[in-house]
């Protein structure tokens, strides 16, 4: 049952196929066969607000690109891009909050990478031209193409949290999404998670989902976390 409810605080995996797209499904679209290696670009950058989805759609592309058997390279300042593999898809999260020697090693694994036809996804919180980089590095950033992710408005997370329960057999009253939606983390990826760990818990105690569980479970994980930190 602890285990359960801690699974409440923690992330559902990140796939394409769990990404609620809204305005961003062309965004999606092209993801998706960069990471297939079927794209016309060879380099996108995501921008967005915080719970946009652009962590959440650079893991999708990790796994993506695995499942269709292309090599796959985390950017790591330490790690040198001149192993980089041909045809190697390179991403790197929150361009932003790299320091002025981690920006000039990945412009040359940019390079490093168009050179070996390869493919880069880079994420951060704003256009390249505003994020306050290197100009060399703000210039490769936009060198094919600059999506801008939207959040999820608060009138889609409903449904798809109720999709999410449909597709796992489980039944979420209209209260207990109304309650989460007013509780917890409303980015998308952290409800899926709850939703996941809700059918769960309903499949171990072999009860159906109601407000008094979701609150006590809730609680419960709570209670234990308190217990962990002090």
């Amino acid at each position: 049952m602890k285990q359960l409810v801690l699974s409440l605080a923690s992330a559902v995996s990140a796939r394409f196929e769990n990404f609620a797209a809204g305005r961003n499904a062309e965004a999606v679209g092209t993801l998706r066969a960069l990471a297939a290696d079927r794209a016309r670009v060879g380099h996108v950058y995501l921008w967005g607000a915080p719970g946009s989805g652009r962590s959440h759609l650079l893991s999708a592309c990790d796994q993506a690109a695995r499942d269709a058997g292309r090599p796959v390279r985390r950017f790591t300042p330490v790690r040198p891009a001149d192993d980089l593999p041909a045809g190697a898809l390179l991403l790197v999260d929150d361009v932003d909050a790299l320091d002025d020697a981690a920006q000039v090693a990945l412009f040359h694994a940019i390079n490093v990478a168009r050179d070996r036809d390869g493919a880069c996804v880079a994420t951060g919180p704003l256009p390249p031209a505003r994020l306050g980089v290197r100009p060399e590095l703000a210039t490769r950033l936009a060198w094919d193409l600059v999506l801008e992710l939207h959040r999820l408005a608060d009138a889609d997370k409903a449904p798809a949290m109720r999709a999410r329960a449909a597709e796992r057999g489980l039944v979420l009253p209209d209260e207990v999404i109304d309650w989460l939606l007013r509780h917890t983390r409303r980015d998308l990826s952290a409800l899926f998670g709850v939703v996941d760990a809700l059918d769960a818990l309903s499949l171990e105690l072999k009860r159906p989902i109601t407000l008094p569980l979701v609150r006590e479970a809730l609680q419960s994980a709570l209670d234990f976390e308190s217990e962990v930190r002090a």
